[in-house]
């Protein structure tokens, strides 16, 4: 019996390993495009104004800045002179100003686990409202004779706000309840303190003390974008580097994070320390502007989720992205007047957070 041999089977080739799937996609190319998004709408800010630009002006301007060249003549100079010491200081201030406040509205909102917190939580604003107003009433109401004044006056009660609440949680182990009670009496305090300085002042003392309350961009100056530049550029680092303790803190809470070996209490007092003195510089500088810092976070927890690692830069974005756009519509619509940027901010956020509100509660629970 003769035996039959059938040919092997023939082998398969090995298969090419897979490339690994990034599943940050989504957040990545978000957050590209959100840049991208932003410089549009920067170049486009840049253009707006009584005296118009073109995209032509504006990257002639940055061209004569890099080679070190001076138009020659008059009608040049001066487009070149506006562009580059008026609109673009107010541009970029309100790039990093939105950026900021966004920042300091996800760090409130992860590190106290409540999603309608804001950088005005802890009384930082009203605080900020009450030293300017102060330095206004002492110094002058004139821009010219209270604008250093009046910064130095709201940073100064902005951090002191922000040292008294953070002493007074302390004594509770900076239990995140304490701090947002804490915040809310402050806010009252300084708020009603702020209401007697305007009650008894004169008239024009108060026009220069509700203008600033109103929040603007306007008059801004190099050094304020320095300043925050700086600023972002020290501390965007430093929290992108405790983003996994944020998200620890956010997502299983204080003891959870805890037995992750997150040391809780340290982490929330410098991210909240952090956060106050964004919304503090920020505030100082361009008066009070709302809902940027609690929106923002909302938009950015739709888009990319609430993982602190993508939800910190991209809520920066959407922050830059919400007040460059409600500061070139607050040029347009009555040109050429200008409505502060805090008022059309205001007009802008309320109904899109009523729009998270009724549509995706989920996005506030």
């Amino acid at each position: 019996m003769s035996s039959v041999h059938s040919d092997p089977l023939p082998s398969r080739p090995a298969a090419r390993p897979r490339p690994a799937h990034d599943k940050y996609t989504t957040q990545k190319l978000a957050i590209a495009l959100g840049i991208a998004a932003v410089i549009a709408a920067a170049l486009a800010g840049i253009q707006i104004g009584t005296s118009g630009a073109t995209l032509i002006d504006v990257l002639q301007t940055f061209w004569a800045k890099i080679t070190g060249t001076v138009p020659t003549d008059r009608a040049s100079l001066l487009m070149h002179n506006v562009i580059w010491e008026l609109r673009l200081p107010r541009v970029l201030l309100a790039i990093l100003g939105g950026a900021a406040l966004a920042i300091a509205g996800t760090l409130f909102q992860g590190l106290l686990r409540n999603p309608l917190v804001s950088p005005y939580t802890l009384g930082i604003a009203p605080a900020a409202a009450f030293g300017a107003s102060l330095a206004i009433v002492v110094f002058g109401a004139t821009a010219g004779s209270a604008a250093i004044s009046l910064v130095i006056g709201a940073l100064i009660f902005s951090f002191l706000n922000t040292a008294l609440v953070l002493s007074l949680a302390s004594t509770r182990n900076l239990h995140a309840t304490t701090l947002i009670l804490v915040g809310i009496a402050l806010s009252q305090l300084f708020g009603a303190l702020t209401a007697c300085i305007q009650y008894f002042a004169e008239d024009e003392v108060l026009a220069a003390i509700v203008r600033w309350t109103w929040g603007s961009v306007n008059n801004s100056a190099w050094y304020q974008v320095l300043v925050l530049f700086l600023l972002l550029a020290i501390a965007f680092p430093y929290i992108r580097f405790r983003s996994s303790a944020l998200n620890a803190i956010a997502f299983a809470g204080d003891d959870s994070a805890k037995s992750l070996g997150v040391a809780v209490s340290t982490v929330r007092l410098q991210t909240i320390a952090i956060a106050a003195t964004l919304t503090a510089v920020t505030i100082a500088f361009t008066g009070i502007i709302g809902f940027v810092g609690l929106v923002a976070p909302h938009i950015a927890r739709l888009v990319v989720g609430a993982n602190h690692r993508f939800l910190i830069a991209f809520s920066a974005i959407i922050g830059a992205l919400l007040l460059v756009i409600s500061d070139a519509v607050g040029r347009l619509v009555i040109t050429p007047g200008v409505i502060p940027v805090g008022i059309i901010d205001a007009l802008v956020g309320a109904p899109i957070f009523l729009y998270l509100i009724l549509t995706r509660q989920k996005a506030i629970e």
